[in-house]
């Protein structure tokens, strides 16, 4: 576990010790830090019948009973599985689940301690679920916990917010960053340079290392700077982007990410590699925004080449190529 991890583990299990643990704790922060790991950590000691001053014991019979998977009283809610076929996942946690957690919730403990329920991710939850999760927030229960996982919690009704306790997970600094991408087994070069990539977000770092998504991230440079100096059409690179769906959304963060990067350089920072410097600085916030707007709208049937196209050809306007500032 990393430590940026232990820290919250640690400062929610001295709350559960000191009896100042709520009934529903909401795991919030960027994607790819670990936080459902912690919840399901935290769940471990809850459930655990060693001694509460101890750590997880991992041998007595709750334990076991968790490690299989067949624990009674604990739920991990997440999304399914659609009933028709073709079964694809679903794209949010629906009412049955809820109502099915709801009359778990009702139950005595089958094993006389605690009950625990990790939903993650949260914030999928669709409306007529969240309604039905807020009942049971509403009725907290003696040794009953909610553990929410969430990288968007603003996309939380406001009302189940205030029901919870907060726990943030925010970026490490730099140094411990590095420091566990090295535990990990990463060259010092190649973590140095992905930490950079990842804006100081070490789990995406390890993952774009471990999968080897660097070099997707250079394509898409050199794709940028080849619109740029317009020795590529939008269409054809638009068209090339979506053609590979399982990588699009990465294509289209990685894009953004860059005019991020682009933006920067102007107070002073390194210009990503192959890139120029806008004429027009402050579109680049709202390019950067409907970038990542179309990311997220890349699961509706849409004819996303088109739109994405459009938003490369404005790449291409904003950009001034060497010859122009010259």
């Amino acid at each position: 576990m990393s430590p940026w991890q232990t820290r919250q583990l640690d400062s929610a299990l001295a709350a559960w010790r000191a009896g100042r643990l709520g009934h529903a704790q909401l795991l919030c922060g960027p994607e790819a830090l670990g936080k459902r790991d912690v919840a399901e950590a935290l769940a471990a000691r809850l459930l655990c019948e060693a001694d509460p001053s101890l750590s997880t014991c991992g041998s007595c019979r709750s334990c076991q009973l968790r490690l299989a998977g067949t624990h009674p009283d604990f739920r991990f809610i997440t999304l399914e599985e659609n009933e028709k076929p073709p079964h694809k996942l679903r794209t949010e946690i629906v009412i049955e689940q809820i109502r099915m957690l709801g009359q778990v919730m009702q139950m005595t403990s089958q094993r006389g301690g605690a009950q625990v329920v990790v939903i993650d991710p949260a914030d999928l939850l669709n409306n007529a679920a969240a309604n039905a999760l807020l009942k049971t927030l509403e009725e907290p229960a003696n040794n009953r916990f909610l553990l929410l996982v969430s990288a968007a919690p603003q996309r939380l009704s406001a009302t189940i917010r205030s029901r919870c306790q907060r726990m943030e997970f925010a970026l490490p600094e730099r140094e411990e960053a590095l420091t566990w991408l090295l535990a990990k087994g990463h060259e010092s070069k190649q973590a140095t340079h992905a930490l950079e990539a990842a804006q100081g977000h070490p789990g995406l770092a390890d993952r774009w290392l471990a999968e080897g998504r660097l070099v997707l991230r250079d394509e898409v440079l050199r794709d940028l700077a080849a619109l740029s100096r317009g020795t590529a059409a939008p269409l054809d690179v638009a068209q090339a982007w979506v053609a590979d769906s399982a990588l699009t959304a990465l294509r289209l963060r990685f894009a953004a990410d860059a005019a991020l990067g682009v933006a920067r350089s102007v107070a002073g920072a390194a210009l990503p590699s192959g890139l120029t410097p806008p004429r027009d600085v402050d579109k680049l916030g709202l390019w950067f925004e409907q970038m990542n707007r179309l990311r997220a709208q890349l699961a509706a049937p849409l004819k996303h080449e088109l739109a994405l196209a459009g938003l490369l050809g404005e790449w291409r306007s904003m950009q001034a190529t060497t010859e122009t500032r010259r």
